[in-house]
């Protein structure tokens, strides 16, 4: 039995008591999240490109520079090519090289459950922890599919707190605090997805300029103007400078390209996903309620769905930075925030989820032993290659990666940007037999002397009828296929 009177006299426990619900919820779903990432771990490996991040972290590590041509691949060697993402590349290495994936895991699985975390901080601002945490919920079913070991991983925590001080900011109706700009100098050296938060202080800043009487516009302009600038000159602490900020435009530039690679492509509605399922529920709750919004942030809200529409991997985007935008919009009409501290029962329960993760950060790990998925770790047939001494090698895209990470040249990885998207293009067309006569044109000009395909890719069929070609390996993952002389 508890006795309130004694306990009281413990600073201990009064000192749990004193911490509000809009802390402890939060830190309660951050430690949940975190278990939940950490059980699923294998899965934030199923992407190849975490090989060539980790590859490519180690060089900087080695070199202590930062490339700015292509040190990787033997048909782009050479070209100007920079990583906009060297800071998470090498956070990645480090962890890698002290803990292997147990640590690009944990390290992967803390960021993503640190930014739902801040998410649900923020949301409980306005509004009760009920609608906060179902937001926080939706969030996560959006943002599930590019939950991977991959820089942006890494950046999420930073962009909610990068866009809650801009909203803030507008709740408030005073220009944002100069304090946010180490974030945007840090999500610019993490990854580049930055443009976006750059981009996001216009519409803002535009509400703002709404929402201000008229004898105060021009001081909002000025100040909104000086924070954009100074914001832009922020983003360019880089290695870089501002090349960086060039990277988004050579990526989304690459046009039909994109929509050959999974996570750039449309959302698919043939089969009922996460998506369709928070859209609907979200439509049906604002007719059911009849919520308003201001003009603006419906703007905004309307072009992150658009995005997560056009661009499966912009689902994060949706989840995480619109919950910021309708949190104070909707606490007037839902009520807003229960007042008071937080139970004991809250502050209880989150402790015991902290301590519980803590101690999964080490039993998980022990138990599961992470790595990366079959599909994309050829190990066989890239010893294969190396066996074979040829080096003019055509791969699969998704190979790439591990090729890198075991010292092979591709031909192609998941650097999109670095190849255009012309060769891109090409590559698929040739791969996939689209046109039989770019396969054997590509062959010739390039002077292919070894392959190293996924099976059900077309091309091995028709490798294994041309004369002067051999099989020399063969598994679920990957075929290999080596050139004879008679075949030059």
């Amino acid at each position: 039995m508890v006795f309130p009177s004694a306990d009281a006299k413990r600073p201990g426990f009064s000192a749990l008591r004193a911490v509000p619900a809009s802390v402890a919820w939060p830190v309660a779903v951050a430690s949940l999240m975190y278990v939940m990432l950490l059980a699923l771990g294998g899965k934030l490996l199923n992407d190849a490109d975490t090989y060539w991040q980790i590859a490519l972290g180690d060089w900087m590590i080695a070199n202590r520079a930062v490339p700015h041509v292509d040190v990787y691949s033997w048909t782009m060697a050479g070209e100007p090519w920079i990583s906009s993402q060297w800071l998470a590349q090498v956070i990645f290495a480090a962890v890698y090289n002290a803990v292997g994936w147990s640590g690009v895991v944990a390290i992967s699985a803390l960021a993503i459950a640190s930014a739902f975390g801040l998410l649900a901080y923020h949301l409980m601002r306005h509004l009760a922890p009920m609608p906060a945490l179902v937001l926080t919920v939706a969030a996560f079913v959006l943002a599930a599919p590019h939950m991977l070991a991959r820089p942006h991983a890494l950046a999420l925590p930073v962009m909610v707190l990068w866009v809650a001080g801009l909203v803030r900011a507008a709740d408030e109706k005073r220009a944002p605090s100069f304090w946010l700009l180490p974030l945007i100098a840090l999500w610019a050296n993490l990854h580049g997805g930055f443009t976006f938060g750059l981009f996001l202080i216009a519409p803002v800043a535009l509400e703002a300029l709404i929402n201000a009487k008229a004898q105060e516009r021009m001081r909002v302009v000025l100040r909104w103007a000086l924070f954009g600038v100074a914001a832009l000159a922020a983003a360019c602490i880089t290695p870089y400078g501002p090349e960086s900020i060039l990277v988004t435009r050579r990526i989304l530039g690459l046009g039909p390209a994109l929509a050959l690679i999974g996570e750039w492509q449309p959302e698919n509605f043939a089969r009922l996903g996460g998506l369709e399922i928070c859209l609907l529920a979200a439509i049906g709750f604002l007719l059911y309620r009849r919520i308003t919004l201001p003009p603006v942030r419906i703007l905004v809200v309307l072009g992150l769905v658009h995005m997560a529409l056009s661009q499966s991997r912009s689902g994060e985007m949706l989840g995480l930075v619109a919950p910021l935008f309708l949190a104070a919009p909707l606490a007037p009409q839902l009520g807003g925030r229960a007042a008071g501290d937080a139970k004991p029962l809250y502050t209880a329960a989150a402790a015991a989820l902290v301590l519980f993760a803590a101690v999964m950060s080490v039993v998980l790990p022990l138990s599961l032993r992470y790595s990366p998925r079959a599909e994309v770790s050829p190990a066989g047939a890239a010893a294969a290659v190396k066996a074979s001494g040829r080096t003019h090698l055509l791969n699969s895209y998704d190979f790439g990666g591990y090729l890198i990470a075991q010292g092979v040249k591709p031909f192609i990885d998941g650097r999109t940007e670095l190849y255009g998207a012309d060769f891109f293009l090409r590559h698929d067309a040739a791969v996939n037999l689209k046109n039989v006569s770019v396969f054997y044109d590509l062959m010739r000009a390039r002077d292919i002397d070894v392959t190293l395909l996924a099976p059900s890719t077309p091309a091995v069929g028709l490798l294994d009828r041309m004369p002067g070609w051999t099989r020399v390996y063969a598994d679920d993952t990957a075929v290999v296929h080596v050139r004879t002389d008679a075949a030059r």
